[in-house]
């Protein structure tokens, strides 16, 4: 039902390990958001993944796993407990992000008894030290925009604790993310929200509102599991309208893609060949409910029942990358831009591309005035077709498609946009079609 996340090892500075980011790959991240959230996310030159292709450019499966991987901005785990060295090791990441002018995304996994006592077993030996870590940490986390993933399933996952442990762990969390909000008032915290097919929306909503959620930002899904986007997508919103119900608004949501553009299913990845990485990670998600689409378990590194949890094997790497085409800052188009009251116009691009599949995101955007529902249309040049869509209500005529907006994204303030999207096939080639947006 869960997946054992990642331990990270003390960071090992290793030679000419920045060269991925002089090859030429894709490193984009969008500039624009319809969330909180704004900017390029940071690329760890000192990952997991980043390290093993500079020390293995002779594999045959490097090639793969630097493009489709190594090129792609990923969390940073901070999951060794050491009092003496938290505060270091955060200034140390912010700081390198910082020169860069870019995002960071940090997760911190330290809570105590934290997975259960499973294969990620560790963490602060009581909460007492956990929040004295938790302090020394915050120290270093500057004043600038940071993204905070706080202990993953911590509160999707309570098993092991008695009504007295829980109580404490709420508290704990609680604390964490005010100690860390306020040693930097621009850091952006959000809490475990399990993912669709664990807890209830409801059931999850209670849970992170007993853990704190009102001093946070947000709550993130899907670290734990490998369900489709638009699967957490409909979730969060339910857990948002959840928290609103019960006088807590205005928590936005985090989902991982990082390994969900294949098969959903069992929690396990760490022998499943039918895994791929999802939507690559951006903080433009034109989604006012959504803060971004991120990385948080990097792609590579297993789960805890067939290998060590954390550590990175280039063979899943390889089997969530190979056959999978990172996007192409050329692969979209645009309908024309119109700047007239009550007009719409629409983006296409394509967000990754596999065999014989291909993911695509669409999005629209109000002219001058506020707009109360759109349609976007388009004809196929080379027999894509449509299998699964979100956000939108399709309208097939054989190769042509209208897509028309649903109940919660058809009213858009003048400039304001939003998103759908689907999974298609395609054949022989992959163009991009020209678009047309119209409003009532």
């Amino acid at each position: 039902m869960f997946t054992r996340v990642p331990r990270r090892v003390a960071p090992i500075l290793a030679a000419g390990v920045v060269a991925v980011a002089a090859a030429g790959v894709w490193l984009g991240s969008g500039s624009a958001s319809a969330g909180s959230l704004s900017g390029t996310l940071y690329r760890d030159p000192d990952s997991n993944v980043v390290r093993w292709v500079a020390a293995n450019g002779g594999d045959s499966r490097a090639a793969v796993i630097r493009t489709n991987i190594a090129s792609q901005p990923q969390a940073r785990w901070f999951a060794n407990f050491n009092l003496s060295t938290a505060q270091q090791e955060a200034a140390s990441f912010v700081g390198a992000a910082n020169a860069a002018n870019q995002v960071p995304v940090m997760s911190i996994y330290q809570i105590t008894n934290r997975d259960c006592g499973g294969a990620s077993a560790g963490g602060a030996p009581d909460l007492n030290q956990y929040q004295t870590w938790v302090g020394n940490f915050s120290r270093g986390l500057g004043n600038r925009v940071v993204v905070v993933i706080l202990e993953t399933d911590s509160i999707a996952l309570q098993t092991c604790l008695d009504q007295q442990a829980l109580a404490a762990r709420n508290a704990a969390l609680s604390q964490a993310v005010r100690t860390i909000k306020a040693a930097n008032a621009n850091a952006k915290v959000y809490l475990d929200g399990g993912h669709s097919t664990w807890n209830s929306a409801s059931e999850q909503a209670n849970r992170l509102r007993a853990a704190g959620i009102q001093y946070a930002d947000g709550f993130y899904t899907n670290v734990s599991n490998y369900n489709p986007t638009n699967n957490e997508a409909n979730y969060g919103r339910q857990i948002i309208s959840a928290l609103n119900g019960a006088g807590v608004s205005g928590k936005r949501q985090i989902i991982d893609t990082s390994r969900n553009g294949g098969a959903a299913g069992d929690w396990c990845g760490d022998d499943n060949t039918d895994r791929r990485i999802g939507r690559y990670p951006t903080l433009n998600t034109g989604d006012s409910n959504i803060d971004g689409y991120l990385w948080v378990k990097p792609p590579g590194e297993a789960d805890g029942c067939a290998y060590q949890a954390g550590s990175f094997q280039p063979q899943l790497a390889y089997s969530l990358a190979n056959g999978v085409t990172p996007p192409d800052p050329t692969q979209s188009s645009s309908s024309s831009p119109n700047t007239q009251p009550g007009a719409c116009s629409a983006t296409y691009r394509i967000d990754s591309q596999w065999n014989t599949g291909f993911g695509a995101t669409v999005t629209v955007q109000a002219g001058s005035s506020a707009i109360t529902g759109w349609t976007v249309r388009w004809t196929f040049a080379n027999g894509q077709t449509i299998g699964q869509i979100w956000n939108g209500a399709d309208s097939p005529s054989g190769a042509s498609h209208a897509v028309r907006n649903v109940s919660h994204n058809g009213s858009l303030g003048g400039g304001a946009s939003t998103t759908f999207g689907f999974n298609g096939t395609w054949s022989g080639a992959n163009s991009i079609p020209t678009l047309t947006c119209t409003s009532p």
